[in-house]
């Protein structure tokens, strides 16, 4: 009989993950966790001076990935109750960052992005602060699921801007976030249930992928998933970036339901 993880059989999910400091940061500030036996993907962007954007996302990464290893049982039958046990460990890092932020010497005004997987047995739960990204391949059509807290993602949603093509052409910069772990003791995080079908491919990243790598160059990469294999899959996609000016700091993980 087949091992089951998180309701999926073990042998139905493969995972790969990269991170690399790019071609322009002298240092690496985001974070990542990948957890089969737990269940969990992370991806955390830390921003702030010196060392503390790294500071911030490895604080947030490991706060919740401790949380899961205390939990005696983690809720997964029900995805309103995944849910809600993915805010609480997202409000968790939030107080964890803010905190170490106002006492900590040197890491004042850190903060960090966050997108996070929790799988359940036929779905997945996603929370997300800040502009860190989940992608959904399904089918061949690539989606994303997450919806980035920035600045220029609210001017459209709003209204003022028919895409964020032309938002940009205005003079709106992509990378201002509106909503960061660690800026405030509270935080709204935003929650999204997604199936988990046969054939998906999941990709979770930060900006420094998503930025300078169009969506439709993912979407086609990530559909030559079964010919090339998973990890050659994270590798073209870091090559991607790093070829396209790697500006950024890059990382993601890649879920797929075989």
């Amino acid at each position: 009989m087949a091992m089951e993880h998180a309701g999926q059989p073990i042998e139905r999910l493969r995972y790969a993950w990269r991170t690399h400091e790019g071609r322009v940061r002298p240092h690496n500030e985001d974070a990542v966790a990948v957890h089969p036996e737990l269940g969990l993907i992370a991806v955390a962007d830390g921003v702030g001076g010196a060392n503390a954007g790294e500071v911030a996302s490895h604080l947030a990464v490991d706060t919740i990935v401790a949380r899961f290893r205390r939990q005696r049982e983690i809720p997964r039958l029900d995805p309103k109750a995944t849910s809600q046990f993915a805010r609480a460990c997202v409000e968790e890092a939030n107080i964890a960052v803010w905190r170490a932020a106002n006492t900590s010497s040197g890491c004042k005004g850190m903060g960090t992005t966050l997108v996070l997987g929790i799988i359940g047995p036929d779905w997945m739960v996603c929370a997300h602060v800040g502009d860190s990204r989940l992608y959904r391949l399904h089918q061949g059509a690539l989606k994303q699921i997450s919806r980035d807290h920035s600045l220029i993602q609210e001017v459209v949603d709003q209204g003022f801007f028919d895409s964020r093509e032309a938002a940009r052409r205005s003079g709106i910069g992509e990378n201002v976030l509106t909503r960061a772990l660690g800026s405030t003791p509270s935080i709204q995080v935003g929650l999204e249930v997604v199936d988990l079908a046969p054939g998906d491919v999941f990709l979770f990243c930060t900006d420094g992928l998503s930025g300078p790598v169009p969506e439709g160059w993912m979407r086609d990469l990530l559909g030559t998933v079964d010919d090339i294999g998973l990890e050659a899959a994270a590798d073209q996609l870091l090559t991607l970036a790093h070829n396209r000016g790697g500006p950024d700091n890059i990382t993601l993980a890649l879920l797929q339901v075989e």
